[in-house]
């Protein structure tokens, strides 16, 4: 989101302006350019003004068969001012054109420089500085964990392995980082960071209970202003159905830059823990913005957070 806005180079341009700002090689360039295109041979038309028995208009009809941009009004004055002792100097227009070298007016201005440009209102642009938007780079971490009766210290321990590390890297990744904890059993709850890791209840798991409470809190941060990282972890421990019915949509339906579930299992996979292996059934190997990772012991820590953030950066890319 622009949380400043400063003035930078003087790169942009308008029409009105102070005069300490306008642009005059701009102006110099584009009367340039109308020169070039405006400006003509005036000795070889003087010399059309002397073949024996031409009038005005036949020189202004050639000239217009040329491009040239000269008026009627201009010949007619050049024709009057030819001596008569000069009329009948030439036969026709094609010996003028065989003996009488033309000039440009590229090869005029190399040979006089430039005494005239014709500048125009029109032509006239003034500078201002470009206005430069200085943005912050937000990001808010929901952190979710399970801390029904199944995550004893060990699995909890795992958790905060895991998660710490990550939070240590999206703060410095961006400007503005905010963080969110929720812990859940059956039901969710907002908690402190100081006591997300601790937390232990007696009760049942149902994971969707966290989900809604984050998508709740996520209105907060809406999707336009803030990235968002969806991280929950546990031992994939949950009630029955709840994983298909109701996370797996929620997790489709809540927009973030990557979803993660850390499933820590220090003994192996438990019979009934099957929530990591539904996730990533559905979402399969491959998903760019959802990552699946299994921690059993400490040294599967590095792993699961690589797994993660590889995930992450393809999204990024």
């Amino acid at each position: 989101r622009v949380v400043e806005e400063k003035e930078g180079p003087f790169t942009d341009l308008t029409r009105t302006g102070p005069d300490s700002t306008l642009d005059f090689e701009r102006m110099f360039k584009e009367g340039l350019k109308r020169k070039l295109a405006m400006d003509f041979d005036e000795d070889f038309l003087r010399e059309l003004c002397k073949v024996e028995g031409i009038t005005p208009r036949e020189v202004f009809e050639w000239a217009r068969g040329e491009n040239l941009s000269v008026s009627m009004a201009w010949i007619e004055e050049a024709y009057a001012d030819i001596p008569e002792d000069e009329r009948g100097t030439w036969r026709s227009i094609a010996e003028v054109e065989a003996n009488v070298e033309r000039e440009s007016v590229q090869q005029q201005i190399r040979r006089e420089g430039v005494k005239h440009v014709p500048f125009r209102r029109e032509d006239e642009r003034y500078r201002y500085p470009e206005i430069i938007e200085e943005k912050e780079k937000n990001v808010v971490v929901v952190n979710i964990r399970d801390v029904s009766g199944s995550m004893r210290e060990k699995k909890r321990e795992l958790v905060e392995r895991t998660f710490t590390p990550l939070d240590w890297y999206l703060q410095g990744k961006y400007d503005n980082a905010e963080f969110v904890y929720i812990a859940h059993d059956a039901e969710a709850w907002e908690v402190e960071r100081d006591d997300f890791f601790g937390i232990r209840s007696g009760g049942g798991t149902k994971i969707s209970s966290a989900y809604e409470l984050a998508a709740e809190l996520l209105e907060e941060y809406p999707w336009s202003d803030w990235n968002r990282y969806v991280f929950a972890a546990g031992d994939s421990e949950n009630s029955s159905n709840d994983t298909e019915e109701r996370v797996i949509p929620m997790m489709d339906q809540i927009p973030a830059n990557l979803h993660a579930y850390v499933e820590t299992q220090p003994s192996g996979n438990a019979i009934n823990a099957t929530h990591a292996e539904e996730l990533e059934r559905h979402f399969g190997t491959d998903a760019d913005d959802v990552a699946i990772a299994y921690v059993n012991d400490a040294n599967d820590v590095t792993d699961a957070i690589y797994e993660i953030l590889s995930t992450e950066s393809e999204t990024d890319e």
